[in-house]
């Protein structure tokens, strides 16, 4: 019999059972089949029903009556409440929260105001159909958004939607897959015509940074402090109508911010084209074929095969084994799971009773769920971007692309939140410094021109807005900015040539600080070019055997051969009668790849329709698992340990017969050190680096090769990180830095040791390939993903190698100082340069009330600039020590030699231009032009102190300057002697007789002199910086301690981490009570 229903929306007909087992009135739910599916039909709200209704009875015309009543009451009830709840959400009649009714909305309340169809759930099947289209605005209309079309304001005809929140601010619209899309043939897969149309709307499958439009680039090279004091300047110049300083001055600004845009985008190039030739690549199938793809290239709807050792490259859901080509495995798994559904509780969300069959593959989800062990695969089941495929191969279905799927939206929670990186922080606190000592000078020259009665803006050559015209131009460097990232660029191009890209520009600052380096033993250190020498074999096993069970027990997929499978079968190759047992009819009926827990490989394989267990992996566990006698056993043990004193790394091997385990015996490996290692480790050691070696091998294998490289043999087992057998906080920190390795070392002990060696003051540089090095390797002060990483790894590091080896990461720590060299002896030349001409010309304003003329002060600043961008090219040495910014170093000597320059030029003008009357009385005859000379002395002593500060004091060895930064030097040199000669920046002064008799030109005797007293000045600079920088004191000044030991903080934190905090609840009283324990103590209970 069909039930009455009530005008509530979706609510069914409540039920109330009274019997006598139960004591008061107790809600049931009357079960509704839908869709195969049980559910419930009464809502929690029908609990304060007061008649009692059996349903045993229901024929009965008097219980039926009295049912049909209930449900009036409970209809009119729950209306009228509802009613009453809108009208008091609703401020005005017709509208929501204030704004007018949508009139889809007030359809949708006439829709649902008339008579409730005639089946229980169809009301609400009808309401959700009515709101599944309706896209996310109605979504974000209860949390406050709304949903706005915004234009670019580059390019109007372009409208996008965003959502914006109600806090204002913008929230990205994520786009819906539509369903049609995931019902593609297995076999077939989708057209390329069906590629383009879903890229268009979903974009390329990557995890791409956002687009970085190229004119917004450039502009950006006119932000910052110093470039807003040139910016001012131009505002200023427009306002004295000096028409020919303000077209000088943005050229200057478009120059240095071309030439900075311009070497940044050619360095990104080169590294975009090196990361294309490490691009993922999968197997896809279209247009009813297999074949290979970059995975950048799919698209929702796409068919992927996934195999043993691929990365998974989207999110996706698992369709059906590899080798089930009719699909007919898949379908009737697919029917027994949903028979399963059908017949379990409704209720019970819980999946683990649902028959999914057997596993189809098996993915390493460590990267995202931090599990160790790979996790079985279903038919259906959701597989995620950038996970591991273990085991099995099958077919996917793309559901959600990069940017979409999981590992995407955790990635886009960080987006935009770049932090300031040190070098920014260093160039801003520079920036700002020079611009307050830019006001300071501006002052004290106002304040000497008030009491000198000098104009604000008249006469026209020499006034107070003209003088702070020329301290804005000659206060701050316009060239810093683009010197640097020039700088950095053409270092990172020059790096990405020697295989190590660069994923930002500011990395290269870390890894010349580095001054501790964590390295991976395998590919890095040794060769990984495993070896299996002359294996152990136990008593009555034939060696062709046991080779063949190794071999069984080994992946079978030769395009993603892991070492350790790869030797172990290409080792057969010796072993002919071990091939032919392997061709004796063997097949594989379950493999399961390593993991950190079980330690081993089992293969569950068959023959002769009698099964097997082959199993290889480590000695202990391997032991454990046959668990022999007692002689067999310390006989194994004694060989192992023999093994491993001399190198070897050692592999046991046993099989499963009629359910009883028999050892085989041990496979000795070697991976020898490469070549020039232990060079590598001297040279690096003498430049300051210290390395470590971290690797998964045993602590015996871990002290041989230390020995091999002359590393040092203090290694230890990483176990005693964990426990810290009871050590304090310092002894702990004490501990790793004087060890030279870890052996059997996991993620978590990497990023351990890169903590506590940063607590200790040291930058550490720390190399992995894996997905679970992606925590160790971001928290690093430089993370390396050396050659053959991981996605994961390579998106966490600074650096990424294409290259293996030590030497390679070394070469690349010597270049990377080579370039914090250049940059630092640019920034030392430019500060001075400025505390010259605001020395000088803060005096001569204040007692000359004179300056040098404001365009001569840029063509200065231009040349500088022109000048000193080739330093970015330059023969610079490298550092015998981790170098960092010493800034408080870098400003006295900065000053110092400012100071000697801004004499040098005062001495130029007392004794060139000395005047008694109309007649010359200087010490040297003068025969120029008083504006020309001043301008070529400061112009020569500026562009040759480049090649003083580019000496690097005692840090480093004297190189001799690149041809580029001669000659470009040289070039300007040249320009200004030029301009000195014939007076071609002399202006209206020419016409004065007295300063100017020869009408503005220069006689070359006199430019001669300049060239011989500028050459002087320059030297009396290289001999005074040559003493500062061997000063002791002030060579040290600024650096930070290396091993900066705290025992009182040390202790306290060691202490906290090996605190937990336990909840009990007690059961008498129901109190809760917490305690703290040591993590030690919990474990062991």
């Amino acid at each position: 019999m069909s039930y009455p229903q009530h005008d509530q929306e979706g609510l069914p007909p409540p039920i109330v059972v009274a019997n006598e087992a139960f004591t008061q009135e107790t809600p049931v739910t009357q079960p509704t089949t839908f869709a195969g599916q049980q559910y419930s039909s009464m809502p929690a709200e029908s609990q304060y029903y007061q008649q009692e209704y059996d349903p045993s009875a229901v024929h009965d015309a008097q219980q039926q009556q009295l049912y049909e009543q209930q449900q009036r009451e409970y209809a009119a009830q729950q209306q009228q409440a509802y009613y009453d709840s809108a009208q008091a959400q609703q401020p005005t009649q017709g509208s929501y929260d204030g704004r007018e009714k949508a009139p889809e909305t007030q359809g949708e309340e006439a829709q649902f105001a008339g008579d409730a169809p005639t089946d229980e759930y169809g009301q609400l099947v009808a309401y959700i159909r009515a709101q599944k289209n309706k896209g996310d605005d109605e979504d974000g209309a209860n949390d406050g958004s709304r949903i706005v079309k915004k234009r670019n304001w580059l390019m109007p005809w372009k409208v996008r939607e965003v959502r914006v929140n109600k806090n204002g601010e913008e929230e990205t619209l994520t786009q819906k897959v539509p369903e049609s899309w995931l019902e593609t043939d297995v076999h077939q897969g989708i057209s390329e015509s069906d590629v383009a149309r879903r890229r268009q709307m979903f974009g390329y499958n990557e995890l791409e940074s956002p687009h970085k439009n190229m004119f917004v680039e450039f502009i950006g090279f006119f932000r910052g402090p110093v470039l807003y004091v040139m910016e001012l300047a131009v505002a200023l110049a427009g306002g004295l109508r000096d028409w020919i300083d303000l077209g000088v001055i943005c050229a200057i600004l478009l120059l240095n911010a071309f030439v900075g845009w311009y070497q940044e985008k050619q360095a990104g190039d080169i590294v975009a084209q090196l990361k294309a030739g490490i691009a993922l690549k999968c197997i896809v199938v279209r247009d009813g074929r297999e074949h290979e793809i970059e995975a950048r290239d799919l698209v929702p709807g796409d068919i992927v095969i996934a195999e043993d050792g691929s990365t998974i490259p989207c999110d996706g859901k698992v369709l059906a084994d590899y080798d089930d080509k009719d699909l007919s495995q898949a379908n009737e798994i697919r029917r027994r799971m949903q028979e399963t559904k059908n017949r379990g509780d409704g209720e019970d969300d819980d999946e683990s009773g649902i028959d999914k069959g057997p596993a189809i593959i098996a993915c390493d989800q460590s990267a995202i769920t931090g599990e160790s062990l790979a996790v079985d695969k279903h038919i259906g089941d959701k597989v995620f971007y950038t996970t591991g495929c273990k085991r099995g191969r099958a077919y996917i279905l793309v559901e959600e692309t990069a940017k979409s799927s999981f590992v995407g939206r955790t990635a886009a929670l960080v987006t935009g939140g770049e932090s300031t990186g040190h070098f920014q922080r260093v160039m801003t606190m520079i920036g700002t410094t020079l611009l307050v000592l830019v006001i300071i000078f501006v002052l004290a020259v106002w304040i000497g021109g008030f009491f000198r009665n000098v104009q604000i803006s008249r006469p026209k050559e020499n006034n107070l807005l003209i003088y702070t015209l020329v301290f804005l131009i000659i206060g701050v460097p316009v060239g810093l900015p683009c010197v640097t990232t020039t700088t950095m660029a053409v270092g990172a191009a020059y790096l990405a040539k020697r295989e190590a890209i660069v994923q930002k520009l500011t990395a290269i600052e870390s890894l010349a600080g580095v001054d501790i380096l964590c390295s991976d033993k395998t590919g890095t250190l040794t060769a990984n070019k495993l070896s299996i020498h002359e294996p152990f074999v136990s008593e009555g096993v034939d060696v062709n055997f046991m080779m063949a069970v190794a071999a069984l027990a080994s992946s079978h997929n030769v395009k993603s051969l892991d070492p350790i499978d790869k030797v172990t079968i290409t080792t057969l190759k010796d072993y002919p009668k071990a091939q032919e047992i392997l061709a004796e009819g063997w097949t594989t009926k379950r493999f399961t790849p390593f993991d950190p827990v079980s330690k081993r490989i089992t293969s569950e394989v068959s023959k002769d329709g009698k099964d097997y267990i082959a199993a290889k992996g480590a000695p202990n566990a391997i032991l454990k698992l046959c668990n022999p006698s007692k002689d067999i056993a310390d006989q194994y043990r004694k060989v192992a340990g023999d093994f491993a004193s001399r190198g070897f790394r050692s592999l046991g091997v046993a099989i499963n017969e009629d359910g009883k385990w028999r050892l085989l015996g041990l496979l000795p490996m070697f991976d020898p050190p490469r070549d020039d290692t232990a060079a590598t480790i001297a040279e690096a050691q003498s430049l300051g680096v210290g390395v470590k070696m971290l690797t998964g091998d045993a602590v015996a294998i871990a002290k041989e090769t230390c020995k091999m490289l002359a590393l040092g043999t203090k290694v230890y087992d990483s176990q005693r990180l964990i426990g810290s057998g009871g050590m304090s906080g310092a002894a702990i920190h004490d501990f790793v830095e004087a060890a030279d390795g870890f052996a059997e070392v996991f993620p978590e002990h990497k990023y351990q040791v890169v903590e506590i060696l940063q607590q200790r003051g040291h930058l550490t540089a720390m190399t992995g390939d894996g997905v679970n090095d992606a925590p160790s390797l971001k928290k690093a002060d430089c993370g390396i993903a050396v050659e053959g990483a991981s996605d994961a790894a390579r998106s966490a590091a600074d650096v990424v190698f294409l290259d293996e080896g030590l030497s390679t990461i070394i070469t690349s720590i010597k270049v990377a100082r080579q370039i914090f060299h250049r940059m630092k002896a640019y920034i030392q030349y430019r500060i001075s340069l400025c505390i010259h001409l605001e020395i000088y010309l803060m005096l001569s304003m204040i007692i000359l009330n004179e300056t040098i003329r404001a365009n001569l002060i840029v063509f200065i600043a231009l040349f500088a600039d022109v000048a000193t961008i080739a330093i970015a090219y330059d023969n610079a040495p490298a550092a015998k020590a981790p170098v960092e910014w010493q800034l408080p170093k870098i400003w006295i000597i900065s000053v110092v030699l400012g100071i000697i320059l801004a004499a040098g030029t005062w001495i130029t003008r007392a004794t060139m231009f000395v005047h008694h009357g109309h007649q010359s009385a200087g010490i040297i005859q003068n025969f120029g032009n008083i504006q020309e000379v001043l301008y070529l002395e400061v112009a020569l002593t500026e562009n040759w102190l480049i090649f003083v500060t580019r000496l690097g004091g005692g840090e480093s060895e004297i190189t001799l300057p690149s041809w580029q930064l001669v000659g470009a030097v040289a070039i300007v040199d040249i320009l200004a002697s030029i301009f000195t000669l014939f007076g071609w920046l002399s202006g209206a002064e020419h016409r004065n007789p007295i300063t100017a008799p020869h009408g503005g030109w220069t006689d070359i005797v006199t430019v001669v002199r300049v060239w011989a007293f500028s050459f002087g000045v320059i030297v009396v600079c290289a001999l005074v910086y040559y003493v500062m920088c061997r000063i002791p004191m002030l060579d040290n000044l600024g650096r930070r301690n290396r091993s900066n030991k705290n025992e009182v903080v040390e202790d306290f934190f060691v202490n906290l981490q090996r605190l937990t905090l336990i909840h009990e609840k007690d059961q008498h009283t129901g109190q809760d009570t917490y305690q703290f324990q040591t993590r030690l103590d919990v474990e062991d209970e």
